[in-house]
């Protein structure tokens, strides 16, 4: 591309070596020269342009009419080619890079899988109070998904034996227990003050740990436990739709799950089931355990009353809401059990917790509980500990190694 008297051309690039000026729409007055160029017309490019050779310092064949004008420069440029940009990274980063989405997928799995069993759940027990058999559907619905998923081969079939089993039998019951205690919590109270509750769950822990086991905590793990259990008890006394058995239910559920994992340490380890599959197991025996007590209970006659009692008010959507809670329950859990394998401890234990608040918020939109701000602040504290809580318990793990 040529400059000269003939014909001159004003050139506008993403950038101008000539001078910085991007996307100019005047003509441009080239510094570096101090010369002046004649410009008659423009073209645009994306490219930038290269000067390859400049001449011309003098008047270049002006008439004399001419001459008391300032010297044209007469100026060569290309345009030049860009290379494609390219950024490799090596086969390490690229697997943690993996990794790290893979556990984020898992987590968000989990988190909107929990959410949407809370909330058929509340529907179906707000039309369908009977929560020991929205519990055994829950279990039956998991174990139906597994057991069609082993027959087509989706999943692989796990390897059990009688030891498997005996190991498994008090995991099963210490689950049942929490299962169905937290339905019964959820059918008398707001999904967000008995997860609020839930999330009191660590202070049993210790406790539990403590009387049966002998075991002892550092002083930073009992100092979290103070705005667990102060943050939990101020949620109790300031909520508005506080009911006894609501408030016993959750209370039961988190010294049922203690139990469950202290079990499942003690009497799994060394087991070649796992993740997936160990949670399918767990559901097909807790189903065992929960139906017979599920009829004494309530029973069919109840059953079969309330279930046209809900079908007559809200219409074949009622159905829906039963699948939907059993499916989900199922799903939400076996992906926590999944990620299990995947995860830290203390990973785990901060994932739970942010689950706790995406549920309690997202129950709080959709069913417009009202709450009071010291009840919110009480579960705000209660959450907080939590979260200590498991930072504490994971250096005191790391303090006994490095002794």
């Amino acid at each position: 591309m040529t400059f000269s008297t003939v014909k001159s051309f004003g050139v506008y690039t993403t950038f101008d070596p000539l001078h910085k000026n991007l996307f100019t729409t005047k003509p441009c007055v080239s510094s570096f020269f101090s010369k002046k160029i004649a410009l008659s017309k423009c073209y645009k490019t994306k490219r930038p342009l290269c000067i390859s050779a400049v001449s011309g310092f003098g008047h270049v064949n002006e008439p004399n009419e001419s001459k008391s004008r300032d010297p044209l420069v007469q100026c060569n440029a290309y345009e030049a080619s860009r290379p494609p940009i390219s950024i490799e990274f090596d086969e390490e980063t690229q697997t943690v890079a993996a990794h790290k989405f893979k556990i984020g997928l898992y987590f968000a799995t989990w988190w909107a899988l929990n959410v949407v069993f809370n909330i058929y759940n509340k529907k179906v027990l707000n039309a369908f109070p009977f929560p020991w058999l929205t519990s055994t559907l829950s279990l039956a619905a998991g174990s139906l998904i597994m057991l069609v998923s082993w027959a087509t081969k989706i999943a692989e079939t796990p390897k059990t034996d009688i030891d498997f089993l005996k190991a498994l039998f008090p995991v099963a019951v210490a689950h049942t227990i929490g299962h169905v205690a937290a339905t019964v919590s959820m059918s008398k109270v707001a999904v967000s003050f008995t997860h609020i509750i839930k999330s009191g769950e660590p202070a049993f822990s210790v406790l539990v740990s403590s009387l049966f086991l002998g075991e002892t905590f550092p002083l930073p793990v009992y100092l979290s436990l103070v705005p667990i259990i102060g943050g939990c008890a101020l949620a109790a006394v300031t909520e508005l739709n506080f009911n006894l058995t609501g408030f016993m239910g959750a209370m039961l559920s988190n010294l049922a799950f203690v139990f469950r994992n202290i079990f499942s340490k003690k009497g799994m380890k060394g087991k070649s089931v796992g993740g997936m599959n160990y949670y399918a197991c767990l559901s097909m025996m807790s189903l065992l355990i929960l139906t017979p007590f599920a009829i004494a209970v309530e029973g069919p006659k109840v059953w079969a009353l309330g279930w046209q009692n809900a079908v007559s008010r809200i219409g074949l959507n009622f159905v829906w809401w039963v699948v939907a809670q059993s499916v989900f329950y199922h799903l939400y859990n076996q992906v926590s059990y999944m990620s299990l394998n995947e995860i830290s401890p203390l990973t785990f234990s901060i994932g739970n917790t942010m689950k706790r608040i995406v549920v309690i918020v997202s129950s709080i939109i959709i069913f417009q509980n009202p709450i009071q701000p010291v009840n919110a602040l009480g579960a705000t504290i209660a959450i907080f500990g939590t979260f200590h809580y498991s930072q504490a318990k994971q250096l005191a793990k790391f303090g006994k190694k490095d002794e």
